[in-house]
């Protein structure tokens, strides 16, 4: 019986060092930066945008595609890149049952590939974004074209930087950036299905590093 005890007053203490240490975010699926030292969320800047792809001179001139948002800088800026930590948060568990297990099993879904699916990993890509007039870019492809014949040939694209997922509770995740991050623009393209807007266009969430 003491065990008993012991172990839910253990439990207890834990939930409450983790609710003080996670604090819940205010809207769903979104991401907010963490500072783990106090336990304070900050919400990122939040857009949207459909793949956008520019052809100069018909393709001879280059190519380029990928998603903007609005604004040279980022509203959101944090002062050092490094040991940076976000959480997603979806609010509701995305635990499945047994029940619904069977349901998808039986349309011919595999509920552990859906299951994987739903991993923050899969949905959200972090990149570094290029910083224009009056926009900034994340670009999926950008080729040179043929106009400049010394110039490189090579199809490029924005630098990405991958993150490390922590499972804190259903529905809830923790993202640590693997590295430093350099001084810029940055955005989380979230490419899931589940994230896409009616009208296509993706969900976008910005900052900076000063």
């Amino acid at each position: 019986m003491k065990r008993v005890l012991f172990l839910s007053a253990f439990l207890v203490c834990m939930s409450a060092i983790m609710a003080q240490k996670y604090p819940e975010p205010e809207f769903s699926n979104e991401i907010y930066y963490l500072k783990k030292d106090s336990a304070m969320l900050t919400r990122l800047e939040k857009g949207s945008s459909k793949m956008d792809t520019k052809m100069k001179m018909a393709g001879y001139g280059g190519a380029e595609s990928g998603y903007e948002i609005d604004g040279q800088k980022s509203t959101t800026r944090l002062s050092g890149g490094t040991n940076l930590s976000f959480v997603y948060y979806t609010g509701s568990s995305t635990s499945s049952t047994n029940k619904t297990d069977s349901m998808m099993r039986a349309n011919g879904l595999d509920a552990d590939m859906m299951k994987g699916m739903s991993e923050p990993s899969n949905l959200i890509t972090l990149y570094k974004a290029d910083a224009t007039k009056d926009k900034r870019k994340v670009y999926l492809m950008k080729s040179p074209g043929m106009v400049n014949p010394f110039g490189s040939k090579k199809s490029q694209s924005s630098d990405k930087y991958t993150f490390s997922t922590r499972k804190i509770k259903d529905g809830y995740w923790e993202l640590l950036v693997d590295k430093s991050l350099p001084k810029g623009e940055y955005i989380f393209v979230m490419s899931g299905m589940s994230m896409n807007n009616m009208d296509g266009s993706m969900m976008l969430f910005a900052f900076a590093v000063d």
